[in-house]
């Protein structure tokens, strides 16, 4: 198997007036291709910070991050902005759509930061959407969907442009718990079909879909479980 993400020994410090506030105190990390990883951890134990990194929306104090073969630990802005875009599948609490834009449009959006054909584009989108169980919501704004319906949009938009890995952030958070098994396990299908999948929890139950659970304490990995 190869690797999609190597960390090592990452820091990430931030400065708090005079003060330096040490968030990330030496992470190694390796997450190979198809693994379906649940990162945990309580408030304040770094958890959304290494997300950040992993997700390449910011880059660490120190150390190294090796994504899908590409060291991002040292990439400019711009750099970064194109690796998210074609590598890495975000789904958001919020969801992050486009309100004033289709299920369609809000879904091929990556694709057109990624300079693909309007053709492409829209063959891609409708494929994905039927993926997802929207075929029949294609036209509908945000506001008129379901909660449950909108995080398929932003699940559909997260595969679009076939990417290294889904990051997924709390994915539940916004939804009841029968719209939550429902995305839970349209994630589930998503890890089968091959994919990378790295979901952020605080509940055991969400994480309990995952064959492999970090858990982050005080900015270190306190423990690596594989489940059979």
């Amino acid at each position: 198997m190869s690797k999609v993400i190597e960390m090592r020994n990452i820091t990430r410090d931030f400065p708090l007036g005079h003060e330096i506030i040490k968030v990330l105190k030496g992470i190694d990390l390796n997450v190979e291709r198809g693994e379906y990883v649940a990162l945990m951890g309580p408030s304040g134990s770094g958890k959304s910070t290494l997300m950040n990194l992993l997700g390449c929306l910011d880059t660490p104090t120190s150390g190294s991050y090796v994504l899908n073969g590409k060291d991002v630990s040292k990439m400019s802005d711009n750099e970064l902005a194109e690796i998210r875009n074609k590598e890495i599948g975000f789904v958001f609490q919020t969801f992050n759509l486009m309100p004033r834009t289709t299920a369609l449009e809000n879904v091929a959006l990556p694709m057109v930061y990624a300079g693909a054909s309007k053709s492409e584009r829209t063959t891609r989108a409708k494929e994905v959407l039927t993926n997802v169980g929207l075929a029949d919501r294609m036209d509908h704004k945000p506001n008129q969907l379901s909660g449950g319906q909108r995080q398929r949009v932003a699940v559909g938009r997260a595969l679009v442009n076939r990417p290294s890995m889904i990051l997924a952030d709390e994915p539940t958070g916004n939804l009841d718990s029968k719209t939550s098994a429902e995305i839970m396990s349209l994630i589930d299908e998503i890890h089968a079909a091959g994919n990378t999948v790295i979901v952020v929890t605080h509940e055991e139950e969400i994480a309990a879909h995952a064959h492999r659970i970090i858990r982050l304490r005080d900015g270190m990995i306190e423990n690596d479980v594989l489940r059979s």
